[in-house]
């Protein structure tokens, strides 16, 4: 008896111990990484015009050091209501941001309204933009009730955080893609190309099936994705040293 409750205590401390020293690395953190090597490989894939080299590592730097990192739990303003916590919202969020003075493809917004109506009971899409509280709600006006349209700027105080953590990063637009649990799944830079003087429909259409096929994607592999944590791994250092 002695011998099992001894067994039964080493095997609680070994526990306790791994969740001490195993902690989920933060989107923060993990960006604050990673960025300067990737910045300064982009910038000489950009400098030599190899276009194909640059999306390339920006792919490695999202699936091999972003994936799995979670984000912070912003409780972002709201250009409609309430504030929004990212945590009360209970399902998979597809978060985009924008800015008012930066104009959004033709169809666009139809093309969120209607993938907000399609997937309402699965999945949160919640548009940010870096604009003033005047400025976000004139650009609100066009998007659907389903959606939640927020805003940040450097000029508020409360929103340094996140200002540094997303838009001096990756810029924008830029499509994070997170799980119940707020961990990224997905992270996609840029919009679709439209070509110039594409008809309003066909716009639509083309942003629908972009945002549709990421929408299918994400929800695929949502539930699958592992958290990443603060080890003794290579991993676990945010690989710092690759």
């Amino acid at each position: 008896m002695r011998l099992i409750t001894t067994t039964l205590m080493l095997l609680l401390t070994l526990n306790v111990g791994y969740s001490q020293n195993d902690e989920t690395v933060t989107f923060a953190s993990a960006i604050k990484a990673n960025l300067k090597k990737y910045n300064s490989q982009s910038d000489q894939a950009f400098e030599r015009g190899d276009v194909d080299k640059a999306s390339v590592l920006f792919d490695s730097l999202v699936q091999n050091h972003l994936v799995g990192s979670r984000f912070d739990d912003y409780a972002l303003k709201s250009a409609k209501g309430k504030k929004v916590r990212l945590s009360k919202i209970k399902k998979p969020i597809f978060l985009i941001t924008y800015s008012s003075w930066c104009v959004m493809n033709k169809g666009e917004i139809q093309a969120l309204n209607k993938l907000a109506h399609k997937y309402e009971d699965n999945l949160q899409i919640v548009v940010l933009f870096w604009d003033i509280k005047m400025d976000a709600r004139k650009a609100a006006g066009p998007f659907t009730s389903k959606i939640k349209v927020c805003y940040a700027h450097e000029s508020y105080r409360n929103d340094e955080a996140i200002v540094a953590t997303l838009k001096h990063t990756l810029g924008f637009p830029t499509s994070y893609y997170l799980n119940q649990n707020l961990e990224v799944v997905d992270i996609k830079r840029g919009g679709v190309v439209i070509p110039p003087k594409t008809p309003t429909m066909k716009a639509f259409e083309l942003n629908y099936e972009v945002f549709d096929q990421r929408a299918v994607g994400f929800l695929d592999r949502q539930a699958s994705i592992k958290p990443l944590y603060q080890t003794n791994t290579s991993r676990g250092r945010l690989a710092q040293n690759e």
